[in-house]
This record gives C-alpha cells, sequence and structure tokens, in this order.
C-alpha cells in the first residue's frame, strides 16, 4: 500500500545550518582578536609600559608618566578593555550555540557571566580613558591631586576587572566545563580552560595577584584554540534519508 502525504510547507529554519556556520565564524575571527589584544596588552605592560606598571613606582612617578604618555596609554586601554570586551560578545554567543542544546544550563549560564565581563571591561576601559584626560589635567595645575586622582581610579579600575578575573575565570571555567561534557570542545582546550580559570579565581587573592599573568597567557591559548575551533570545525547537521523512508512508507500496509 503506497500512501501519499501532501508537499510539507516551507520550513522557515531552512537555513538554519548556514546562519549558524556564519554565527561560529563570526565568533571565531573574534575570539582570535580576543587572543591578540592579550598578547597586545602583555606585550606593552612588560615593554615601553614597564615604568608605568611598575607595582613599586610612586603615584608621582604614574602621574609624570602618564602625562608624557598619554596616546600610548589610551590605545593600551582601548585595545585591552574596550576592543577585548566588543570580542567578547560575539565569541561567547558562538559558543553558546555551540553547546546550547547538549547543556543549556551550563551554556546560558556562561553567556551570563560573559555578558558581565564584557562589560566590566567596557566601564573599566571608559573610566581608565577619562581618567587620563583628568589627570593630566590637574598636573599641570595641582601635582598633588593629580597623584591622588591618578591612585583612585587606579583602585575603582583594579576592583573593576584590570586587577582581578574571577568574573573571566568563571566564564572560561562553565565553558570548558560543558565543553568536557559534551565533548564539543578538543579535550586539551578544556584542559587548558580549567587551568587558566583557577588562575583567574585566584587573582581576587590579592597575595597572589602576580597569578595574573597565568591567567594571561593562558586565556591567549585557549582564546586561540576557541578561534581555531569555530572557523574550522563546524558540526555537520543532522541529515534524514528519504529513500529509506519513503520506501518503509511504502512497505507499510
Amino acid at each position: 500500500m503506497t500512501i501519499s502525504t501532501p508537499l510539507a510547507p516551507a520550513n522557515p529554519t531552512a537555513h538554519t545550518p548556514r546562519r549558524t556556520w556564519k554565527l561560529s565564524r563570526i565568533g571565531g575571527a573574534a575570539a582570535l582578536l580576543a587572543a591578540g589584544t592579550f598578547g597586545y596588552g602583555i606585550a606593552m605592560f612588560a615593554t615601553s609600559l614597564a615604568d608605568y606598571t611598575d607595582p613599586d613606582a610612586t603615584p608621582a612617578e604614574s602621574v609624570d608618566f602618564l602625562v608624557d604618555h598619554q596616546g600610548q596609554l589610551l590605545a593600551w586601554y582601548i585595545g585591552i578593555f574596550i576592543v577585548f570586551g566588543a570580542a567578547l560578545v560575539p565569541m561567547a554567543l558562538a559558543l553558546r550555540q555551540r553547546l546550547i542544546d547538549a547543556t543549556p544550563i551550563l551554556a546560558n549560564t556562561a553567556a551570563v557571566f560573559a555578558g558581565i565581563w564584557a562589560a566590566l571591561m567596557f566601564a573599566t576601559g571608559m573610566i581608565s580613558n577619562i581618567g587620563i584626560e583628568a589627570v593630566a589635567d590637574l598636573a599641570d595645575t595641582d601635582p598633588d591631586r593629580a597623584a591622588t586622582v591618578s591612585s583612585a581610579i587606579d583602585v575603582v579600575t583594579n576592583g573593576l576587572g584590570g586587577g582581578n578575573e574571577l568574573v573571566g575565570g568563571i566564564w572560561i571555567g562553565l565553558v570548558s566545563i560543558a565543553g568536557l561534557i559534551t565533548a564539543r570542545l578538543p579535550r586539551w582546550l578544556n584542559v587548558v580552560g580549567a587551568v587558566t580559570a583557577v588562575a583567574g579565581f585566584v587573582t581576587v587573592v590579592p597575595a597572589f595577584e602576580a597569578v595574573e599573568m597565568v591567567f594571561g597567557l593562558g586565556s591567549i591559548a585557549w582564546f586561540i584554540g576557541i578561534g581555531v575551533v569555530l572557523l574550522t570545525h563546524q558540526e555537520q547537521p543532522e541529515t534524514v534519508d528519504l529513500s529509506s523512508t519513503a520506501g518503509e512508507i511504502e512497505s507499510s500496509p
């Protein structure tokens, strides 16, 4: 007995795999950009801005350096905070899309923490950039007050995220756990993410702020790995063998 069925209406989600691949590529490119901002930030931190980032530098010395290198500091803050914060958004969306069907709770929770981290990065970057101009203006008329304002801005920005990596560690940790459970991310990448996340947690303790460099280097490796996975390892959508299905229908009584 042959059963004839009417044609199904056009599926509005027919192009979903293409859209999924597009978001994955955008997220992969954003991950590589995030890795670049971390690398740029660490390189500048250890070289041309070493006198400014030296923990032993006095507030007055920091102000003098700021006045002489305003443009350089502005570019640094834009790169490590504003650009990085912008890159976080598509990267987090692409990772959520990759994990949501298998671990919805972990995927959604991780996406929330990614959004919080992005917001903190924008806030830190904008406060830092406005602070540069404010401190530079005060340095000409009231150097002591400029040093006080500089110290205050430093405390605020460090509290928001420049001095600890708790929120970022939580996000990377959640994604790594989800990737390990679902096998949607390579095992080695999840291990790197777990180590990086632990380093981020530890930076909350003032005595262990030096671990922040471990978090930074681990993040670079993790972002590069995520970028490669999102750009080159897109999952294939499930397919249905229509000929086999049709044969089963025709052979049914």
